[in-house]
């Protein structure tokens, strides 16, 4: 199936690269593509090494790579492991938003406007021992669901969400993600679910986080791209919501601090009305970029 993603601040990402041709680039979270493909149209001989632990995302994608003159290699992995020696490209990328590929067709659970299973795994095919939202929401104790639906989503009923699960699961188990919005639905009040947000986003987004250990693996990977960056090479960073953007401020902040690199924008770049129109999952998007000064 191909990619239907929209890639999100393409122009203001690729830009704030300052790549050059034959430049060696990491895609961290390969998803649609979009950001791969763009920088090979742009630059000569570029190489890219494409991560993404869903392997599914090169099948539904690989096809717009066949007539561009770039060197791509894709690799099934999370880039929590990335594995790279020290100052060896020229820049990184991280898309940490769920792609629409995801949301849309993965059958996993990612949506709460489709019935499908609630696993939540950025695995494409889980094994046994994955730990899945269906294992959260009927095993993990009412006091840990609140907390992590608290902590992860920012959801002030988080208690009241966490107290509904496990009622239910008393009786049944809480098996695909239907059954847990309804949960969701009876646990909050009318007001809340009649608001701009839908009352279901933030259990979502906390479940997600802690199924695939996100905040984490995002400071692994901020860690390990940094060391594997060139001198004056960059990183781009687009999160969605404020924990991961809080992460990413810290450690750009830290690394200045420390004299190993240079804030190439001080604020978060936003997308801007035309995008925002096209595409409404852009209005929580923040871009922040790096550059590495010094080796250290």
């Amino acid at each position: 199936m191909e990619s239907v993603h929209q890639t999100v601040l393409l122009n203001e990402t690729i830009n704030g690269l300052n790549l050059k041709d034959k430049s060696l680039v990491v895609d961290a979270t390969f998803g649609g593509g979009g950001h791969s493909l763009e920088i090979c149209k742009r630059y000569k001989q570029v190489k890219i090494i494409a991560l993404d632990q869903d392997k599914t995302a090169w099948a539904r994608s690989k096809d717009k790579f066949k007539n561009l003159n770039c060197d791509i290699t894709f690799s099934h992995t999370n880039f929590r492991d990335i594995n790279l020696s020290n100052n060896s490209i020229d820049a990184i990328i991280f898309d940490l938003g769920l792609s629409s590929d995801q949301l849309e067709n993965s059958g996993r659970g990612f949506s709460f406007m489709k019935d499908e299973p609630l696993l939540m795994t950025m695995r494409d095919n889980p094994r046994p021992e994955d730990l899945t939202a269906g294992d959260v929401v009927n095993d993990w104790s009412e006091e840990n669901l609140a907390d992590i639906i608290y902590g992860y989503g920012e959801e002030r009923f988080a208690r009241r969400i966490a107290r509904g699960v496990v009622e239910v699961r008393k009786t049944k188990k809480i098996q695909t993600t239907f059954d847990l919005v309804k949960i969701i639905s009876d646990s909050v009040p009318v007001a809340y679910r009649r608001g701009k947000l839908h009352f279901a986003t933030r259990t979502f987004q906390a479940l997600r986080i802690a199924v695939n250990d996100e905040l984490n693996t995002l400071q692994m990977g901020l860690k390990n791209g940094f060391n594997a960056l060139n001198i004056n090479g960059r990183m781009c960073v687009i999160s969605f919501h404020s924990l991961e953007d809080r992460i990413v401020k810290r450690f750009y902040k830290t690394k200045e601090k420390e004299g190993k690199a240079k804030l190439i924008n001080k604020k978060p770049i936003i997308a801007g009305e035309k995008e925002l129109k096209n595409n409404p999952r852009s209005r929580s998007a923040k871009l922040r970029i790096l550059e590495k000064i010094i080796y250290k």
